[in-house]
C-alpha cells in the first residue's frame, strides 16, 4: 500500500460466542490495494468478519494479520464507517478537528476535508442537524482524517437515497484512487458491480467464494451466491 500496510492473512479463523459458531474455517488472503466487497445473506457473518479484519474482536482459533503484524496491533492506521452514522454532539468542524487533535495533526486541515465531502457550508451547524446522506459524508470525512492505510464500510449507504449514495461512493472510490484499502460490506448488488475489484461471499459463516468481482458477478461457483444474486435469498 502507499502507506506500507501490506495484505491481510486469515489462517483457519474460526469465530464463536457460546456454543454458537460465527463462522468457521475462513483461509483469505487480500491484497494490499482496491476494494473487496463482502456479500451474503443476513447472519451470514459479515460484520464479526468485518470486525476480526480490523482487529476489534479476537478469533476463537486461528491468526488474523496485516502483513506480519497482528489485527488487534493495526487498528490505529485503519478506520470503520457503520450504517448509522457515530458523530460526535458537537458542530460539524469540531467533529473532524477532534481526530486531527487525537492523532497530532493540524487543525487547519479540517477546511481541507469538508471541502471534500462538500459539507464546508455547515462547518459551525450541529452534527445532529445533518441530512442522513451529510451526516453519512461527515463520518467518512472524519474516517478518512486520519489517513487510514484501511477503510472498512459496514452497509454504509444501505439507508440512503441515491443521490446521496452516489455522492457516498464518489467520495470511496477517491479515497481508493489515493492508495487507501477498502474493505466493504454492502447488500446491493448494483453497487457491489460499481464498487468492488473482488467479492468475498459468506453463506452458514464459511468463505464459499473469493473471486475477482466480475468472475463472480457473471460465473458464480456456488449454488449459495447464484441463488443471492437471483434474489432467492432474503437480505
Amino acid at each position: 500500500m502507499s502507506r506500507g500496510q501490506n495484505g491481510l492473512f486469515m489462517r483457519d479463523v474460526t469465530l464463536r460466542f457460546g456454543q454458537a459458531t460465527v463462522l468457521r474455517g475462513l483461509n483469505l488472503a487480500l491484497p494490499s490495494s482496491g476494494c473487496t466487497m463482502i456479500m451474503g445473506a443476513n447472519g451470514a457473518g459479515k460484520s464479526k468478519l468485518l470486525q476480526l479484519m480490523h482487529g476489534l474482536i479476537a478469533p476463537s482459533t486461528g491468526t488474523v494479520c496485516w502483513g506480519d503484524t497482528p489485527a488487534v496491533q493495526a487498528t490505529r492506521r485503519q478506520a470503520m464507517v457503520f450504517q448509522k452514522p457515530v458523530l460526535l454532539r458537537r458542530s460539524v468542524a469540531a467533529n473532524i478537528e477532534f481526530v486531527l487533535n487525537a492523532r497530532g495533526q493540524p487543525r487547519h486541515l479540517c477546511q481541507h476535508w469538508l471541502d471534500h465531502v462538500g459539507l464546508a457550508h455547515k462547518a459551525r451547524q450541529p452534527a445532529r442537524l445533518l441530512s442522513g446522506g451529510e451526516a453519512q459524508r461527515l463520518a467518512l470525512a472524519r474516517a478518512l482524517a486520519t489517513q487510514p492505510d484501511v477503510l472498512f464500510l459496514d452497509e454504509p449507504t444501505a439507508s440512503l437515497d441515491p443521490a446521496s449514495v452516489l455522492a457516498i461512493e464518489d467520495i470511496v472510490r477517491q479515497a481508493k484512487d489515493a492508495g487507501t484499502r477498502i474493505i466493504f460490506i454492502s447488500h446491493d448488488i448494483g453497487q457491489a458491480r460499481r464498487m468492488a475489484d473482488e467479492v468475498v461471499f459468506l453463506a452458514g459463516g464459511e468463505a464459499v467464494e473469493h473471486t475477482p468481482a466480475q468472475q463472480f458477478f457473471n460465473h458464480p461457483r456456488s449454488t449459495a451466491a447464484r441463488n443471492y444474486l437471483d434474489g432467492k435469498i432474503v437480505v
